[in-house]
Formats: C-alpha cells, sequence, structure tokens
C-alpha cells in the first residue's frame, strides 16, 4: 500500500504540486459536421498555430471561458477536496495570464510560475463537444509551452508529497528537461513523482522519451487504456498491465464507462465506474480521476480506496459542460473515504 501520510513528511506543505500547461480553456458545443468540415479527428488534442486557433474560434459563439490546463484542473479538483494543490505553468505578461493567474488563486490553488514570456501569448485551448458528450481539443501552446528547467522552483517542489507531471507539456525538448529537473529534486527531498500521459497521439510522438522517463523517473503512472498500449505498443491492456508493472510501483488506468484498474506493486484492484443518468461532457475526467486518486494516495489510504474517489470525482465531472466540478467535490465523496 502506499507509504503512510505522506502529508507528514517534514517540510510538506502541499500534497501535489503539478506542472504543466497553463492555458485558457474556451468550451463550445457542436455538431459532428463541425469536426467533419474543418477535418479534425474527433476525441484528439490538436497542436494548432496562432492562425488556426483564431479561425476556429471564430467559428463557435455560444462558449465558456476559464483557465485550464490538464495538470491545472488536477489542482482544482484536489484543492475542491479541500487539499492543498499547487501548479506551476508558464504565461504571458497579458490579459489571458492575468485571468489565469487569478483564478487558480480563487480556489485555493498556489501558484509558481516560470518567468513570463515575452515572445507568445498565454496559451488557449478550443475543446469543441459534440452530442455524445465526447470532446476534442484545439490547443495553441503559446507561451505554455515555453516552460524550461529555470522556471521550476526546487523549493515549491520540495514542499509537495507528489509532483504531477502532464504528458500534453512534453513536446519541447525544453519541457522535457523540466520535467526531468523537478523529478531530481523530488526524489532529492524523498517525494513521489506521478505524471500522467494525458493522450495517445501525444504518446506516439514522444513514445521513448515517455518510456525512459516512465522507468526511470516515475512512481504513479496515470494513463487511459489507449494510451497505455500506445506506450508499449501493444493490443491488450492486460500486457500493457503487465509491462508497466515492470516499470511503476503504482498506476491507475481508466477505460471509460469500464472503471479502471489500480495497481499497488502486486496487487492489482479493477474499480467499476460510478454510474451517472447521462454523459454530458467528458472534458476533465482524467484529470478529476487524478485529483481523487492523489488526494487518498498522500493520505496513505489502500489503492482501492484512492481508485474510488477517483471514480467518484471523475463522475461528476463528466455531468455537465466544462472540465471543473460545479460542486464542493466533498460534498460528493462518501465521509469515510475522506
Amino acid at each position: 500500500m502506499p507509504p503512510t501520510d505522506l502529508t507528514n513528511q517534514a517540510g510538506v506543505s502541499l500534497d501535489a504540486l503539478t506542472i504543466g500547461n497553463a492555458l485558457v480553456d474556451v468550451l463550445a458545443t457542436v455538431d459532428e459536421g463541425f469536426l467533419v468540415r474543418e477535418k479534425i479527428v474527433k476525441g484528439s488534442m490538436n497542436l494548432v498555430d496562432l492562425q488556426r486557433s483564431k479561425h476556429l474560434h471564430s467559428l463557435v459563439h455560444s462558449r465558456t471561458e476559464m483557465s485550464g490546463g490538464s495538470a491545472a484542473n488536477t489542482a482544482y479538483g484536489l484543492a475542491s477536496l479541500r487539499g492543498r494543490a499547487g501548479f506551476i505553468g508558464k504565461i504571458s505578461a497579458d490579459r489571458l495570464g492575468q485571468a489565469f493567474a487569478s483564478d487558480l488563486s480563487s480556489v485555493g490553488v498556489r501558484f509558481f510560475p516560470g518567468a513570463n514570456s515575452t515572445t507568445e501569448d498565454t496559451g488557449r485551448c478550443l475543446i469543441v463537444v459534440t452530442p455524445d458528450g465526447n470532446r476534442t481539443m484545439n490547443t495553441f501552446l503559446g507561451a505554455a509551452s515555453l516552460l524550461e528547467p529555470s522556471d521550476i522552483s526546487k523549493s515549491a517542489v520540495q514542499s509537495a508529497a507528489v509532483v504531477f507531471l502532464e504528458g500534453y507539456l512534453f513536446d519541447k525538448d525544453a519541457a522535457k528537461e523540466a520535467f526531468r529537473t523537478a523529478a531530481e529534486y523530488a526524489h532529492a527531498a524523498g517525494r513521489k513523482v506521478a505524471l500522467t500521459l494525458s493522450d495517445a497521439f501525444c504518446v506516439d510522438r514522444h513514445r521513448d522519451d515517455f518510456l525512459s522517463l516512465v522507468k526511470n523517473d516515475i512512481d504513479v503512472l496515470f494513463a487511459n487504456e489507449e494510451e497505455l498500449k500506445s506506450l508499449y505498443q501493444v493490443r491488450s491492456i492486460n500486457d500493457g498491465l503487465h509491462k508497466l508493472r515492470e516499470n511503476c510501483e503504482f498506476a491507475a488506468v481508466t477505460r471509460n464507462e469500464h472503471g479502471s484498474v489500480v495497481i499497488d506493486g502486486d496487487e492489482v484492484v479493477i474499480i467499476d465506474a460510478e454510474p451517472v443518468d447521462s454523459v454530458v461532457d467528458a472534458t476533465g475526467a482524467g484529470d478529476m480521476y487524478a485529483a481523487g486518486f492523489l488526494y487518498g494516495f498522500v493520505r496513505g489510504k489502500p489503492i482501492e480506496q484512492c481508485g474510488r474517489i477517483g471514480s467518484i470525482v471523475a463522475s461528476e465531472v463528466i455531468t455537465h459542460m466544462g472540465p471543473r466540478p460545479i460542486v464542493q467535490l466533498t460534498t460528493v465523496v462518501p465521509n469515510d473515504l475522506l
């Protein structure tokens, strides 16, 4: 089982410090024809330039804007569980950057920004949601992609029981080095390092680097079934789990309506999905699952309870538009799990 309460370690003031893309999320509902007309692969995360981003934004009108990015959403979820969360990401000194920082602070997440970018605008992500609840992301990374090792605060990293790395950030060499720097700082202080693979297309682009990171630096891995199979280039989840257990002590693999599989060394537990009346928007489900899992993990709860908290938290966010909960998450998780 996880080590006894990691939050009691000397010098720990955060449950988790998440590191990822600092993005402003723009959510809009579209029909299937939108994806066809714009030649967008459904369910994918597409990196776009500023011109393409502005074009796509011009095509949607009824939309919701909020600060986001996968790792920032996980920090938000942890804070909503009354956990102590922090975030490292890179922004620009523009309107969106100021809004991003203000929003994190307003929900109780400590923001440790790198040096402001002087060459790129703050990143933004257009998330279009089809009637079946599937979400497709079109991301202009902007300043977010410029995170580098010097942006990683050693003191912030070592103040957290777990450092959580967002796979979406892995597209630039400097960001890869920033991840390795964060892992080095964390392990030097006896902390745990977690990674979410984020997207199967992202794994395809950087498989060798991800494999090296998982084998050498990661204590806790988060992935969905497709990401896991992509990482190890296998056809079945069982084959992927077998290989994963050789590389990581702890892991959680989500499987949509089929629940999740959690791993603690030799222990493998299947967690049922929480029933919901309907899936409105799957955006943020994986981010919230990670938040719930980490909440339990840092408190030394059994791996099955960590998975259950993750599943319950994820079930809340898929019942409405947007990647964040609309209620305090402590109200949806049974007291005996908190």
